[in-house]
């Protein structure tokens, strides 16, 4: 994935507020959502979402919720910026730090070597705990006094990579 900017667009704005299917109207926020779907031959995928920020305020939340954010909706015509900076994605990958899902531990180690490859973390370590890898990051310009975000190694295969990597490509796509 070749990335320039530091700024990733995650998926496209639908305009459409998935709560109540009212149309989200100019430079009014809403909340863009990343979850778990399936497709229409049944694979799993990521696939966004979007939110007024009214009814997420009021509780609205989609089922399989990976991550979210809020942005402001774009005018007709106007280039879209729905984009996300790596630090919004630094935050997504330590908001997930909990995940019990396989799937969703893979899409944050994903989004954590794409950090490291854009050297917005770096890799402080390596250490291995019941039989567990766990690879430690810690964002750049931290100290060293501070804790690592840590990531178990969640053992993708090289094909299983690549269709993570598809996916997460289908919604992040860096911007050009």
């Amino acid at each position: 994935m070749a990335v320039t900017a530091g700024t990733y667009e995650l998926g496209r704005f639908s305009g459409v507020c998935a709560a109540t299917q009212e149309v989200i109207q100019t430079s009014q926020e809403f909340v863009a959502a990343l979850v778990d779907a399936v497709d229409e031959a049944g694979q799993p995928i990521v696939r966004r979402v979007d939110y007024s920020a009214v009814q997420w305020d009021r509780g609205a939340r989609p089922e399989a919720l990976i991550c979210f954010w809020r942005s402001f909706a774009p005018a007709p015509g106007d280039r879209k910026q729905t984009f996300v900076d790596d630090e919004t994605l630094l935050e997504m990958v330590q908001r997930m730090a909990d995940e019990t899902d396989a799937r969703r531990r893979g899409f944050r180690w994903i989004l954590a070597l794409v950090l490291l490859r854009r050297k917005v973390i770096r890799l402080d370590g390596i250490v291995h705990e019941d039989g567990v890898e766990y690879w430690a990051f810690r964002p750049r310009g931290s100290d060293a006094e501070s804790l690592p975000i840590r990531i178990a190694n969640p053992g993708v295969r090289a094909d299983e990579m690549r269709e993570l990597a598809d996916q997460l490509g289908e919604v992040i796509r860096a911007d050009a």
